[in-house]
């Protein structure tokens, strides 16, 4: 069994720990579904009075008491019937009873707890050592809003104290430099009760975004990407066309319009789909790369929602390659060093996993195989260690997803490349292949950012909101000593401004000193100061983020040192 395994095994174990502890303390408690996630583990209740955040230490304490008396953990297949009777005054175990496949369900012991469940324990409570309950909130049973209303206890689990003290002083940085605090303090961006989920950018956010934009825009353009926009709002058949109608219709908004269904886009391909299908297309055409920044809607819950990470309305980097089939492994190579180069330029580190023919999957099984070989050999021409995810693809066909791992040691899954075998032949798209015969293109849906929102957050929390000086809205903030040096100021903000620097100018009264402790709480890279001795020799003083200075710098000197810093 691998250590992740094991690692499931215990924190599953720790919430059937929590489970009993709640039970013990808050007998009239009804327990729901306590599993393990990828960070820890949760269970979701609904206790007779509401639990507040105060009351987890007590229960965080009883669970170490009910770990020192080592019950025996033991496991037993019963039939319906029986579990039925055991869990007569808990509608929700009923509920799970009906919906689990066959005549009898596992029952899990400890002491003289008991809990509905399929499996996988540690041998004894004594094995469940180090552990912290992390959190209080609201959920829903089944996760569907119009069902009953619970609180989650959320926690986590290891093997050894070390393993637990790292994870919670990793939380405790994650806090400290959480992307909506910091958000704020730079003045980047803002939400609003009058669009719950629907982020505002400001001046200063805005810019970073179109930064990136651009970024990637000259990329794009260099490897022979097109930019096209579609519309915010298509036809409700459309989506029923594409099958996202049948697959996203519960996180999709619709409107009527002279009597007729629309809905606001939660994805960009269709757009893209009817572009292509505009013209015949001839094989001398591909591949065709349509890129597009397009802004989509999806209805969240709004207990899910958590600053720009998880929002309603969002702008995706999305490209659609419509190629042979030929050219599919060279494509797939071309987006994946994008993707790489991309990455690495915000000094993430990569991991990468393939996702391979879901359960719901449209299209034939040797289709699909074909693709999944064609991914399979680019990553290893790409020389792309991944790891195979079976079953994780998305409907249309399989895909390969890249996690990046920040600063903080966290992971994030943001770029994807999938190979679509299902649109073409559903919106009829075809090209005249060599031979003069109408072919069907394959369709590679591309994004790097994924969410431009999102990476924007990641960034924020990955950077510590200390861009770096490429990406910083104020590259340079010019600092006076007295006001006998704003002339000299103005010339060197206008000489910054010519070579394309984002400079700024503190024209406050405050001393120097507090102009330099403002512009750090900014996170301003460079510092310009100008003091009596500076505009007499026309030079300045550089002073750097981390308190470091370089007197009598030219002004010619520092624009040439900018530039070069603001190309890497």
């Amino acid at each position: 069994m691998s250590a992740e395994k094991n690692l499931s095994v215990l924190r599953h174990s720790a919430a059937h720990l929590v489970a009993q502890a709640v039970l013990e303390m808050y007998p009239e408690t009804l327990l729901t579904i306590g599993p393990a996630t990828q960070d820890g583990f949760f269970y979701d209740i609904l206790p007779q009075v509401s639990l507040k955040e105060e009351d987890l230490e007590k229960i965080e304490q009883r669970m170490h008491e009910l770990a020192d008396k080592n019950f025996p953990i033991t496991h037993e297949e019963i039939s319906k019937d029986i579990a039925r009777k055991i869990f007569n005054d808990n509608r929700f175990k009923l509920q799970l009873i009906d919906e689990i496949p066959g005549e009898t369900v596992g029952l899990s012991r400890q002491g003289d707890f008991y809990d509905l469940c399929r499996g996988g324990h540690v041998d004894r409570t004594g094995d469940i050592r180090h552990f912290k309950l992390l959190g209080l909130s609201g959920s829903y049973w089944k996760a569907d809003k119009n069902n009953q209303a619970l609180q989650r206890i959320t926690g986590t689990a290891f093997f050894t104290q070390e393993d637990l003290d790292t994870y919670v002083k990793q939380k405790e940085e994650a806090a400290l430099y959480d992307h909506r605090r910091i958000g704020k303090q730079l003045n980047l961006f803002s939400f609003h009760e009058e669009g719950p989920g629907f982020p505002f950018f400001h001046p200063k956010g805005k810019l970073i975004i179109n930064l990136l934009i651009d970024y990637l825009r000259q990329r794009q353009t260099e490897l022979g990407y097109k930019e096209i926009a579609t519309p915010i709002m298509l036809s409700d058949e459309l989506w029923k066309r594409s099958g996202h109608y049948a697959h996203y219709k519960d996180n999709m908004y619709f409107c009527t319009i002279d009597e007729r269904e629309y809905a606001i886009k939660p994805m960009n391909c269709p757009g893209s789909f009817l572009i292509f299908g505009e013209r015949p297309h001839s094989y001398r055409e591909l591949p065709l790369k349509l890129a597009e920044f397009g802004t989509v809607h999806r209805h969240e819950l709004s207990g899910v929602l958590h600053g720009l990470m998880r929002v309603r309305a969002f702008t995706q980097d999305d490209t659609h390659i419509f190629c042979t089939f030929e050219q599919l492994e060279e494509q797939i190579i071309e987006v994946i060093n994008l993707t790489h180069e991309v990455y690495t330029r915000f000094g993430f580190k990569i991991n990468v996993g393939l996702s391979t023919r879901p359960a719901n999957a449209m299209g034939s099984e040797t289709a699909w195989d074909q693709a999944i070989d064609a991914l399979k050999k680019s990553l290893v021409a790409a020389g792309i260690a991944y790891v195979l995810q079976p079953n994780e693809g998305a409907f249309y066909g399989p895909k390969i997803e890249f996690k990046i791992q920040d600063s903080m040691g966290r992971e994030w899954q943001c770029g994807t490349i999938q190979v679509d075998l299902f649109q073409s032949e559903n919106f009829d798209l075809t090209y005249v292949s060599s031979a003069g015969t109408k072919e069907r293109p394959v369709i590679i849906h591309r994004a790097i950012y994924g969410s431009l929102e999102r990476f924007f957050a990641i960034l924020i929390e990955h950077f510590k909101g200390q861009f770096p000086f490429w990406l910083s809205p104020v590259q340079i903030r010019i600092l006076t000593i007295t006001d006998d040096q704003k002339e000299y100021a103005l010339q060197c903000i206008a000489a910054c401004q010519e070579a394309g620097l984002r400079v700024d100018f503190d024209r406050t009264s405050d001393p120097i000193s507090g102009k330099i402790k403002t512009a750090q709480i900014e996170k301003i890279p460079w510092m310009v100061v100008i003091g009596k001795k500076e505009m007499q020799h026309g030079t300045v003083t550089l002073r750097y983020a981390d308190g470091t200075q370089e007197p009598n710098i030219s002004l010619a000197d520092l624009i040439s040192k900018a530039k070069r810093l603001a190309a890497q």
